[in-house]
């Protein structure tokens, strides 16, 4: 059964959702950016007790609260670790207000039809009865489309769909994420086809379900604005998908309704070496500025 109180945080309440899954292969990434270098651990172990303890660092700063940051996301073995003895969701939502998802996908497959779909997810049941069990409201999945292809678009949204089934069966909400590249030339017109197709399947869906959609900013200000209105879908929300934060956040201003789930773009400028006076101001200004975005409208 979803917790009433989250869903109605999620659906009504102004902030944002910080994306804080970064799974094996962007960890290294994220971890340099935050100032540790791959020489600074030996294998995974030591790499995710990094990662853990940045993500540690920025839930319990005092400016990581929800009053301004209503959601966030976790990666698996952040679900499994704990914060100051407490587990990691329970510790966000007693501790800080702010509702805990998890990501779920297992990454993506090889390109084909101009998208990558997301690989087979054998245990997912498993997953989400251990998300239930750890007080998980909600889910993650992504993937990803590079080419403007009618048919490749219409299978991404349609796994989307259907995975997002298998989630609301365990009760929980699921976040689909059919990312479009911000970096393609047929952008715009991928978009266009996105937005058709997730209509065409809302359209197919039981009555009375609900979904979330997280999808890259768009070309054409407020092209999702069907989707904001649409009474079947919580809440959109917007990745960074590669902008830097103020690009991200310009772009958010033009589009009505929409929410940040910002990862890169959230952390962008802390980092290990930092005090913690130092990285708190830091982070205070950056949700500041994306809180600020997000209800610019």
């Amino acid at each position: 059964m979803m917790n009433a109180t989250m869903a109605q945080q999620m659906t009504n309440k102004d902030g944002f959702i910080a994306a804080l899954d970064q799974s094996g292969g962007s960890t290294p990434k994220a971890l340099k950016l935050y100032g540790v270098s791959e020489d600074a651990y030996s294998n995974d172990a030591e790499m995710f007790a990094a990662i853990h303890a940045m993500r540690a660092r920025i839930i319990k700063s005092p400016a990581f609260t929800g009053a301004k940051v209503i959601g966030a996301i976790l990666f698996e073995r952040t679900m499994d670790g704990e914060i100051d003895g407490m587990p990691t969701a329970d510790y966000l939502w007693t501790k800080r207000g702010i509702v805990p998802f998890l990501k779920v996908d297992q990454g993506l497959m090889a390109e084909e039809q101009g998208v990558q779909l997301m690989k087979p997810m054998g245990g997912l049941d498993g997953l989400l009865e251990r998300a239930v069990a750890r007080n998980i409201f909600g889910t993650k999945m992504r993937s990803v489309i590079n080419v403007a292809d009618k048919d490749g678009i219409e299978a991404i949204v349609a796994q989307q769909f259907e995975i997002g089934r298998q989630i609301l069966g365990h009760g929980l909400m699921p976040i689909l994420e059919p990312e479009v590249n911000i970096r393609i030339t047929d952008k715009a017109e991928a978009e266009e086809l996105l937005l058709a197709a997730i209509r065409r399947h809302l359209d197919a869906a039981p009555a009375g379900q609900r979904i979330m959609v997280k999808l890259s900013l768009p070309t054409v200000a407020n092209l999702y604005k069907p989707l904001v209105d649409d009474p079947r879908i919580m809440r959109v929300v917007a990745l960074s998908g590669g902008y830097s934060r103020d690009e991200a956040n310009s772009l958010l201003r033009i589009n009505d309704g929409v929410i940040a789930s910002f990862s890169r773009a959230l952390t962008e400028g802390l980092s290990h070496d930092q005090s913690d006076a130092e990285f708190d101001a830091t982070l205070a200004a950056t949700i500041d500025s994306i809180f600020e975005a997000c209800r610019a409208r």
